[in-house]
């Protein structure tokens, strides 16, 4: 059974739908994700979820690693029991909260260094780290720690994201082998993704997805958009990196839920 299965395409915009064979489920595309962000989408039960259509749910690997902590959670048996949902589940990297929590963190080479807000605490989250993380929540799909400027757009700093976020997901797809390959994981089956970046210029968000798709992720994320540009402008930053991304790979858009 392949990884994504293409079941129709539109002749004219090559919009596709189709579906996504995880450990946990499968996931029809295309589909919305209700956020989990701390370990449980608010004010609806994960039954209620599933009446309601809802195929996948994300879950953000910064936020659990604060609180209540990833080593806690696969002890529980990951992700999927300690929140009681038996379908698929996507975790970001952290990525977001390098953008969002800007004014607690500093970029390196080496990773992020975050200042936690609940005890004041430093701590590195490299992309080492990252994937540590999301293999001990049990994710069907992971996310690489990636980097992005955010709003307005700068052509020399989104250029040095996109070359950072490279060599980033150079060593997440490094660590991620070496976990699945000594069995550290709660779910032998995650797939890990690599996400695109390059703010809204051409030959940024070219040259981001062909470095993504020449390392093999089987799926990739759109990242870099709905950080305070207009909708216009999202949809032009998505429309320059898609035809460079593979057809038969599924795809996702981060952050523009509502």
């Amino acid at each position: 059974m392949a990884y994504f299965e293409i079941t129709n395409i539109d002749k004219t915009t090559q919009a596709r739908v189709g579906r996504i064979n995880t450990a946990h489920g499968v996931v029809n595309t295309p589909a919305f994700m209700p956020i989990g962000t701390k370990g449980a989408v608010k004010a609806i039960t994960p039954q209620e979820l599933k009446d309601n259509g809802a195929d996948i749910i994300l879950a953000n690997t910064y936020h659990l690693w604060q609180r209540p902590g990833d080593d806690l959670i696969k002890r529980a048996g990951g992700l999927h029991k300690f929140m009681g949902w038996d379908g698929p589940i996507l975790t970001d990297s952290g990525g977001f909260q390098v953008f969002s929590l800007a004014k607690t963190r500093k970029i390196t080479e080496e990773g992020v260094n975050f200042r936690f807000d609940m005890d004041g605490r430093q701590e590195l989250l490299s992309p080492e780290k990252s994937i540590d993380i999301q293999a001990n929540l049990g994710s069907d799909i992971a996310l690489i720690l990636d980097s992005f400027p955010g709003y307005p757009f700068e052509y020399q700093k989104s250029e040095e994201s996109v070359a950072l976020t490279k060599r980033w997901a150079e060593r997440a797809i490094k660590q991620h082998k070496k976990i699945m390959s000594h069995g550290k994981t709660v779910n032998p089956g995650q797939k890990l993704w690599g996400i695109v970046q390059g703010a809204n210029f051409t030959e940024l968000r070219e040259q981001s997805a062909r470095g993504m798709v020449e390392l093999g992720f089987p799926g990739f994320a759109i990242g870099g958009v709905a950080v305070g540009e207009s909708p216009e402008e999202m949809l032009k930053a998505v429309d320059k990196a898609v035809p460079y991304l593979p057809a038969e790979a599924p795809r996702h858009l981060l952050g523009v839920g509502k």
